[in-house]
């Protein structure tokens, strides 16, 4: 029996604690945060509700294994079996095109003919190269330990390869929205696609193979569940404690820094960003880092179309709607994220005789246009919100709204942008932080937000 150490407490980490303990090993997982989940905290504010993270995942198989290997199935854990859900994602374009990407090969195919003549058939070309892709990757890549220097011929010439995905999609696809589809899960994970291995597109077959599940209860009940498996194991979790570095001796891991001193460990599990540790991230020196999207969580009273589980729109900024929260009744959750080069213009929110904001110009031909502008029906009303940027109106003056005026602090060219009240989850949060509902503006904070 070996003492294990697993510094995170997201999914990688609590599932990687629940199989090693099962295993028989003596584990201690630390965490920053003073509650399990990672992105799988929920927010809340009000009586609303919102997923922190994702409220989806693809390869249902991994889940289920997880419990399975670990204790209890996922099934008897639910009382029900994870819901497959019929749309993985809505795309609407600036043309106006609209794609509901269904999962499955013939159902997508059948999809993009919709849009032009041949363009299923460019897809399922694709996406039927990528399927051979990943037949040598999970048997020699995600079910097989990592031995760089013992790797099977197939998979080192798919490592190997030099084309980027950026170049992939311009030229297997002539139509712009074939590219943005298929590229979109990495750009929403925040990855330029320019520095993303060709390969790494293998995410769009597997959505098309396994499609999109979701947990009955949201990503906050699969939280809970997990919490009790570590229960269940006898693993030591520890909360409120981040793990400053990786002590190595020898060539060998054998012990973490805590703030209390040294813990002593024959192994180490790394389940966040190695970056945060000294002693691991020169291994990861020439990567680059995902960048968090701004999200904004919208508690909106009143009456809302109705969109699929997640909308994305395509332009500059990205909007991605997952309107999968609970609100009180009558009310309606949404959770926004944005990217694009202005990150102010993501979600600005403010009080005018209708409710405006930046999802407004992105959506002007869209079903939300015409229910609440062209109808002359009363807008929903944003009755709270969180973390996203303020902008000036046409006047040159701030937005009036305090309720949901959101905030971001970026840096241009050395000078900190007004800082306003609520800040994105992935950033840090201060002690002196008022409370993201009161909005009002401060000054800026001397400390900026993580590269």
């Amino acid at each position: 029996m070996a003492r294990v150490v697993v510094v995170g407490g997201g999914f990688g980490g609590v599932a990687s604690a629940a199989r090693l303990a099962k295993l028989g090993h003596q584990v201690t997982l630390f965490e920053a945060a003073p509650e399990l989940g990672g992105a799988m905290r929920p927010e809340a504010a009000e009586g609303f509700t919102w997923d922190g993270g994702p409220d989806h995942f693809l390869v249902p198989a991994v889940v289920r294994d997880l419990f399975r290997k670990s204790g209890r199935p996922l099934e008897k854990e639910l009382e029900i079996d994870l819901e497959p859900l019929p749309v993985i994602r809505e795309h609407r374009f600036r043309d106006r095109t609209v794609v509901r990407l269904p999962s499955g090969r013939a159902d997508q195919i059948a999809t993009f003919e919709e849009l032009g003549a041949g363009l299923g058939q460019k897809w399922a070309d694709y996406t039927d190269e990528l399927g051979e892709l990943w037949t040598v990757m999970r048997q020699h890549y995600f079910e097989s330990p990592w031995r760089p220097d013992d790797l099977p011929r197939e998979l080192r010439d798919i490592i190997d390869r030099r084309e980027s995905l950026y170049k992939k999609l311009r030229r297997t696809f002539k139509d712009d929205r074939l590219a943005t589809v298929a590229g979109h899960p990495l750009v929403a994970g925040g990855h330029d696609l320019r520095n993303a291995p060709a390969w790494a597109g293998v995410l769009a077959y597997l959505e098309q193979c396994f499609g999109a599940w979701r947990v009955p209860g949201g990503m906050a009940h699969l939280r809970d569940l997990l919490a009790e498996r570590l229960a269940t194991r006898e693993v030591d979790v520890v909360l409120d404690t981040a793990v400053s570095d990786v002590v190595v001796r020898g060539g060998r891991a054998v012990a973490v820094s805590t703030p209390t001193g040294e813990v002593p460990a024959d192994a180490v599990v790394c389940a966040v960003d190695p970056r945060r540790l000294p002693a691991l991230a020169r291994f990861v020196e020439r990567t680059m880092p995902a960048m968090p999207p701004v999200i904004a969580y919208l508690g909106l009273e009143g009456e809302v179309p109705l969109i699929e589980h997640e909308t994305v729109i395509q332009g500059n900024p990205l909007i991605v709607i997952r309107p999968g929260g609970t609100a009180p009744e009558g009310m309606t959750a949404w959770t926004v994220h944005g990217r694009g080069k202005i990150s102010e213009d993501c979600c600005a929110c403010w009080r005018a005789p209708r409710w405006t904001c930046a999802i407004r110009s992105w959506l002007a031909w869209t079903r939300l246009r015409s229910t609440w502008c062209a109808s002359g029906a009363a807008p929903p009303r944003a009755c709270c919100g969180r973390a996203a940027a303020p902008r000036a109106n046409d006047s040159g003056r701030p937005p009036r709204s305090r309720a949901c005026t959101p905030s971001v602090r970026t840096r241009r060219r050395g000078r900190a942008w007004p800082t306003w009240a609520c800040r994105p989850r992935s950033w840090p949060r201060s002690s002196d932080q008022p409370d993201a509902l009161n909005c009002r503006r401060r000054s800026p904070s001397p400390r900026s937000p993580p590269t």
